[in-house]
């Protein structure tokens, strides 16, 4: 564990945030968290401690306030930051495209800006599978072309890591690494901490667990006559519990001034929307009836992640399959069935 520091996790109270700080704790890392909590609970973080049974300093604060977000690296001697904080959802970024370029892209720079103030070198960056569009072929490793995307959440994703480029290469000190998340799913296997399901989910397993519960009269698949196994479009589901050790595994292997590095995290193993509601009616016990709709501009038929490098270079795999996936999800959503109602 070289870094000696803080780590500070920006959306650290979100759903792949608060794993991730359970992964930090249990690997010795102190941690502060970064999150404004409108699409988030502050109770998550006492279920972390929970977790952990270590104590979590936290900030209730929006990091395009840069006065704000300079005096939290005033105040403590932060050693490498893992930005997650991000609006995240595609249909909503349609809608709402300056609200996502204010918070993703603007967010960023304000962070680098206070981190370069304080002379913290040290980021680790969180995008998405969104930056790769339309495959070109498959699986996706990290030299396939980025970019070429249908909504603004995907080129906020694609922006930001363009703008970590030109940072890294102008200014040498810079230690960064940009992890290109492949759909993130389940729960911890505690229970306590989850995808907060909301009004709306627009997420698949939380709306699978929300018809299993009864509370949806059906669940949609979107799209049915892809060149799949079964027409349904297939995805790179990844337990977010592998996820958060990725990142772990990335600060494991920092050295300030190496650059920019790029790793794809995912399971490699696509699993299609309808092999997924299967899962979901065995692990539950519960039926799963579902209905077809017409493919999203900004779905795709299939994407499955290369993660050689990720393997080669952090030492990294994802070993949770499906199986555990769609079992910790339930335990999640059957011991927490309160909804939250969120417009981002």
């Amino acid at each position: 564990m070289p870094l000696e520091g803080l780590v500070a996790v920006t959306g650290g109270a979100g759903y792949v945030g608060s794993h991730v700080l359970v992964e930090l704790l249990e690997e010795g890392y102190r941690v502060l968290v970064i999150d404004r909590l409108d699409n988030a609970k502050r109770e998550t973080l006492g279920q972390v401690e929970k977790i952990t049974g270590k104590p979590i300093q936290a900030y209730n604060v929006d990091i395009t306030d840069k006065e704000e977000l300079r005096q939290i690296f005033i105040e403590n001697e932060v050693s490498c930051v893992v930005h997650l904080a991000a609006m995240k959802i595609h249909s909503l970024s349609t809608r709402m495209p300056l609200s996502y370029y204010r918070n993703n892209v603007g967010g960023l720079i304000t962070l680098l800006e206070v981190m370069k103030e304080a002379e913290v070198y040290n980021l680790i960056y969180a995008s998405s599978v969104a930056v790769y569009g339309n495959p070109k072929y498959l699986p996706f490793d990290e030299q396939h072309r980025a970019g070429v995307v249908s909504d603004p959440y995907s080129r906020t994703k694609y922006f930001c890591e363009e703008i970590l480029k030109d940072v890294s290469s102008a200014e040498k000190v810079w230690c960064i690494v940009t992890l290109r998340l492949f759909n993130p799913v389940g729960a911890h296997c505690s229970g306590l901490i989850g995808e907060i399901m909301t009004e709306n989910p627009p997420n698949l397993i939380p709306n699978i667990a929300k018809t299993a519960l009864g509370r949806r009269k059906e669940f949609i698949i979107y799209g049915d006559k892809y060149k799949t196994k079964d027409g349904t479009g297939e995805r790179d589901y990844t337990h977010v519990v592998d996820i958060a050790k990725g990142h772990v595994a990335a600060i494991k292997k920092m050295k300030t001034g190496s650059g920019l590095k790029v790793y794809n995290l995912g399971s490699g193993k696509p699993c299609s929307a309808l092999d997924m509601v299967k899962m979901f009616e065995k692990v539950s016990g519960k039926p799963i009836p579902y209905t077809f709709e017409e493919p999203r501009s900004y779905d795709t038929p299939t994407t499955r992640a290369d993660v050689s490098l990720a393997r080669k270079e952090l030492g990294w795999t994802a070993s949770l399959e499906i199986t555990r996936i769609c079992t910790d999800a339930w335990r999640w959503y059957a011991n927490n069935q309160t909804e939250r109602v969120t417009n981002n």
